[in-house]
């Protein structure tokens, strides 16, 4: 009889750890994507709030603790990363097996992300709390700022093992570059 056996997106996928920056694996445990139904969107947020401690954003944000985060995803939607939730008002969608979902910390993290994405991710213009849409090579991506040296990005669980090849080349990359 065949068994079925839960991998994480990235099993058997080399993580670096080049120049003092480590790419690495998240796992938040649920995520699910919540889209207020018109007109019901201060509910949803205030059903949000009251169960995981976080409403639902502004654009380009991202606000919670690591445990009970919610993320911008989109016009008129939201992602929640941690508890699974189920707020009336809305329609809401298990996607933790759709993501893979990866960081990238250490001093020059935005160096490197620079290579593979057109969005500024440097300190003054994507803070803490922070998110953005937009690619990471050809790959559509979904980044985070939770912290100072510190990106998260969440990539579709299918386009995994190109994410992390071509952040180790852009991390190896951002290493040899030599300053004069």
């Amino acid at each position: 009889m065949a068994r079925l056996t839960a991998r994480s997106p990235c099993a058997g996928l080399e993580l670096a750890s080049v120049g003092g920056r480590v790419l690495s694996e998240v796992d938040y445990g649920a995520i699910t994507s919540v889209a207020p139904f018109k007109g019901r969107e201060r509910d949803v947020s205030g059903a949000l709030k009251a169960a995981i401690g976080a409403g639902i954003p502004a654009p380009n944000r991202v606000i919670g603790k690591s445990g009970a985060r919610v993320v911008w995803s989109g016009l008129g939607q939201a992602m929640v990363l941690g508890p699974p939730v189920a707020p009336e008002g809305a329609a809401v969608t298990d996607q933790s097996d759709a993501w893979a979902c990866l960081a990238l910390s250490g001093q020059g993290s935005a160096d490197v992300l620079s290579r593979l994405t057109p969005l500024d991710l440097r300190d003054r213009r994507f803070r803490r709390g922070h998110a953005g849409r937009s690619l990471l090579g050809h790959v559509p991506c979904l980044f985070l700022r939770p912290g100072s040296a510190r990106y998260e990005m969440l990539v579709f669980r299918s386009m995994a093992g190109t994410a992390v090849h071509e952040l180790g080349r852009a991390m190896e990359d951002a290493a040899a570059q030599v300053t004069l």
